[in-house]
């Protein structure tokens, strides 16, 4: 009789090589930095994210909760679907209610959509390729809104709005890759979610309202408000831990070309890898700096964690733009979806189709990206 072999399990070589990964990283880094400014640089750098960034960003998210509340509160949500409306057939292939979608997501972030896809009277008007193309619909105009407002701070308002521009096209792309994929693997997804109700228009019951306007008033802005600072507590941890790791790989020593353990130091492999082939952002982002990468990479994440690179650039001075346009359309389309699009596909209970939707997603968000830059060149010669 063989003597039983005993085999490590899954649990223990995924520690193994975790640590091994662990070890073989901070190596590099401490041996590069020095390990006292490396580990004095993570706390520094994340130290000044909590103070510069995130507070500004929850700033922008708590004023932006407000004034989203409000339009919803006083019909301008309502407005606007119904002007978005005629669009949504000839270039999504959505119905116009699907428009809802994407004004609350552009309002919020990417997991409104899925309350609204949940809804058995909201999802009635779609048939199931649809239902599910909707979730990359939602996504590319994710914190939109913030988003947008960021960059306005920085005085790029034409920058912003074409990099909007950018990221509608991207939305369609999108849109459209999804459903043709999903259609080509499982034509049963062509039938309706439920075909109990006529295509058009859900009517909106608008309850009976007690308070007087300047009650309702205060009431949106103050709980408007608060859904801000959850928002802005939601993007801690991606903030602080993401661009902290992104900005310990992509900037140098700084000015003083020594590591001293000041925040936002670190070793630039990321633009080292770019600039083997930097002609391919030069020519589709119209980057001039490698390290500008750094953002689409981090809004794959969190876009909350990337627009927290963006006083680091401006520091740099190589926020220029052509940058902000590119952010907008990249970060909006994007705005982390690879961290949302698997529990908003899997919760809805299509797991089969999440590979597609990354797919769709990823080539959507490099086509707007490459859209905005052009679309900022030809604005720029005007």
């Amino acid at each position: 009789m063989k003597p039983f072999k005993h085999r490590p399990s899954r649990s223990i070589v995924e520690a193994i090589v975790f640590l091994t990964l662990l070890i073989v990283v901070f190596s590099l880094l401490g041996y590069r930095m020095g390990s006292a400014n490396m580990i004095k640089t993570i706390m520094n750098t994340a130290h000044d994210l909590l103070l510069n960034t995130v507070f500004y960003l929850m700033g922008i998210t708590v004023l932006t909760g407000a004034l989203s509340k409000l339009m919803s509160e006083f019909g301008v949500v309502s407005l606007l679907e119904r002007i978005l409306r005629p669009l949504m057939k000839p270039l999504y292939n959505l119905p116009g209610v699907a428009a809802l979608g994407g004004v609350m997501t552009f309002l919020s972030d990417n997991p409104a959509i899925i309350a609204l896809s949940k809804d058995k009277k909201f999802s009635s008007y779609f048939k199931k390729y649809q239902l599910i193309s909707l979730t990359n619909f939602g996504t590319a105009f994710g914190m939109g809104f913030v988003v947008i407002i960021t960059m306005v701070g920085y005085t790029q308002v034409t920058a912003a709005l074409v990099g909007l521009a950018g990221a509608i096209c991207g939305s369609i792309i999108s849109t459209r890759l999804m459903q043709r994929s999903c259609l080509k693997d499982y034509p049963e997804l062509d039938s309706p979610v439920a075909a109990t109700l006529e295509e058009s228009a859900p009517e909106t019951v608008e309850a009976q309202r007690k308070d007087g306007v300047f009650m309702r008033f205060l009431n949106a802005i103050l709980d408007g408000g608060k859904n801000g600072v959850e928002l802005g507590l939601q993007i801690i941890p991606g903030v602080l831990i993401i661009t902290t790791a992104v900005i310990m790989i992509t900037f140098g020593p700084g000015d003083s070309g020594v590591y001293d353990g000041s925040s936002s130091q670190g070793v630039p492999i990321l633009p080292w890898l770019a600039e083997k082939i930097h002609w391919v952002f030069e020519w589709l982002f119209g980057f001039t700096s490698m390290e500008l990468i750094a953002f689409p990479m981090t809004a794959l994440g969190a876009v909350g964690a990337a627009l927290g690179l963006l006083p680091t650039f401006d520091a740099a001075g190589i926020l220029d733009g052509n940058a902000i346009a590119v952010f907008t359309a990249i970060g909006m389309c994007w705005s982390g979806y690879l961290s949302t699009h698997t529990a908003m596909l899997d919760s809805l209970g299509y797991r089969k189709v999440i590979s597609k939707a990354l797919g769709a997603h990823t080539i959507a968000g490099l086509c707007a990206g490459i859209i905005a830059h052009f679309l900022f060149l030809l604005v720029s010669l005007l």
